[in-house]
């Protein structure tokens, strides 16, 4: 199961365990039925994943996230595979449906052995089900040298439910945390597995919803969204046989200081290739005429005062300040020219750090930092930003208002709604400058376009990441920014059937 067929709807671990209850005690699904499903899931993606390992070994906890490993070691035993159960924990502290689970897992003349790391070693397969998603302290004593052994190992790991040690409500480390290549989460997708450290830590993910019915997820509310490209792409409206370009909306771009043009340009582009009617740019004297001559279609001006930008400011409709616009003084007067505008207003890169600065809120705008730039704005430290992004995206919106941004590994997207989006597209060879000046430039194309300010983001970042990943060619190392453009343009197609 890829991301394509992942739920959209993500939750905390509470609410996970909410919605337990409601199927063991509401529904009347016995909670040892659940834990046969999960195990035999789990199971069958193990032996499809890897048809060849015929070596398991299974480290299981004393909660409940044991208990489904010990119905996988069960299975696997059973189904000739050579089974070695590793405890950690005292079995005596067992009590349940874990119980049961061990209970029947001992009848079949499977037994537990303790934990040493020389078992580890003559392996196909890991399956870590040390901890479940009721994790909420730092690893330490036994339980983190089992983790640090187990991330020794040569062999492939499955992680049932959340790889151990990670945090399920934001995808942060509890000291150490188990690196799977596999991990299949159960009932409900929780929402620190797609951004923080759990996209590194969880590897593929899986999900299972172990039959439960589907009126259960009526009564919890999802607490985040997963912004899913194939559902968002259906808002590209098919373009009239009369268009023309006034239809598609004007946009002018501020930015581009001294040896910075690039990063105006990359914008600039950006949005012309998602379907912008018209691009300018407002940048240095010096270098204007140059920027025209790389891309012609790009209207670009050198603006050196407040007087020779508010023409630009009232012909287009939407604005995006920002990208190489450094923080001189010629920065701070463009950006405080448009502070007062009611148009639509992209801020990205220096924009954001004279923002953070000098605080404001503009009526209508999208801010974009990445966890760096946040902790600017939010005064605080870049570890403290990524330790709680979900918190931090959250607080990003309510300090400067419209609909804010995180970007990195599962990038957040947040509004006036309760909910936050995430966006799984993308890859680690993104992290590049200029990507950032792409990604304002494809939401302030789609701005101009007529879009929403929520719809643009959401489809904005969403494309942003397809390209980026259609862009890879299988390689990560050496992608640039100037790369993704030629996809932009094919992912904004609304025929698209990929």
């Amino acid at each position: 199961m890829d991301k394509k067929t992942l739920p959209l709807s993500l939750y905390r671990a509470n609410q996970v365990r909410e919605l337990d209850r409601i199927a063991i005690e509401e529904i009347g699904i016995p909670g040892i039925c659940l834990m046969e499903r999960a195990g035999n899931v789990a199971f069958d993606i193990l032996k499809s994943r890897w048809s060849k390992a015929k070596r398991i070994t299974v480290l299981c906890g004393i909660g409940n996230n044991g208990g489904d490993g010990y119905v996988l070691a069960r299975l696997a035993y059973l189904a000739g595979y050579h089974t070695v159960v590793l405890q950690v924990g005292d079995t005596t502290k067992l009590k349940g449906d874990a119980l049961i689970a061990y209970q029947a897992m001992t009848k079949v003349g499977l037994r537990t052995q303790a934990f040493t790391d020389k078992k580890l070693t003559i392996v196909d397969v890991v399956v870590d089900a040390l901890f479940g998603t009721g994790l909420d302290r730092e690893v330490a004593g036994q339980w983190r040298d089992v983790i640090e052994d187990i991330n020794c190992c040569t062999c492939p790991v499955l992680s049932l439910d959340i790889p151990s040690g990670l945090h399920a409500d934001t995808g942060t480390i509890l000291g150490v945390a188990v690196h799977a290549d596999v991990t299949i989460s159960f009932i409900g997708l929780k929402q620190g597995l797609l951004t923080g450290e759990g996209p590194d830590y969880c590897g593929k993910v899986y999900f299972n919803d172990l039959q439960v019915p589907l009126e259960i997820y009526k009564k919890v509310k999802a607490t985040a969204t997963r912004l899913d490209y194939h559902v968002l792409k259906t808002s590209l409206p098919k373009r009239s046989r009369t268009a023309h370009k006034g239809l598609f909306g004007h946009l002018l771009v501020i930015g581009g200081d001294s040896g910075m043009i690039g990063a105006a340009r990359l914008a600039a582009e950006a949005a012309a290739r998602v379907g912008a009617g018209l691009v300018s740019v407002a940048t240095r004297a010096n270098h204007a005429a140059l920027l025209s001559l790389t891309r012609p279609e790009i209207m670009s001006h050198g603006v050196e005062t407040v007087e020779e930008l508010e023409p630009l400011l009232d012909k287009a409709n939407v604005i995006a300040i920002g990208p190489g616009l450094g923080q001189s003084s010629w920065a701070q007067r463009l950006l405080k020219a448009v502070e007062e505008l009611q148009k639509p207003i992209v801020v990205d890169a220096d924009a954001l750090n004279l923002l953070a600065k000098t605080p404001f809120r503009f009526s209508n705008s999208v801010l974009t930092p990445h966890p760096g730039e946040a902790a600017r704005l939010l005064k605080m430290s870049t570890a403290e930003i990524q330790a709680d992004r979900f918190a931090a995206v959250r607080a990003l919106q309510v300090r400067f208002g419209g609909v804010c941004i995180l970007k990195g590994a599962g990038t957040l997207v947040a509004d006036t709604n309760n909910q936050v989006g995430i966006c799984t597209a993308g890859n680690p060879g993104m992290a590049c400058g200029g990507m950032g000046d792409v990604l304002t430039g494809v939401i302030a194309g789609l701005l101009a376009q007529g879009f929403s300010t929520s719809e643009a983001v959401h489809l904005g970042v969403c494309l942003h990441g397809k390209a980026g990943d259609h862009a890879l060619y299988g390689e990560e190392r050496g992608l640039l920014a100037s790369d993704l453009l030629p996809w932009l343009r094919y992912y904004a197609n609304p025929k698209l059937k990929s």
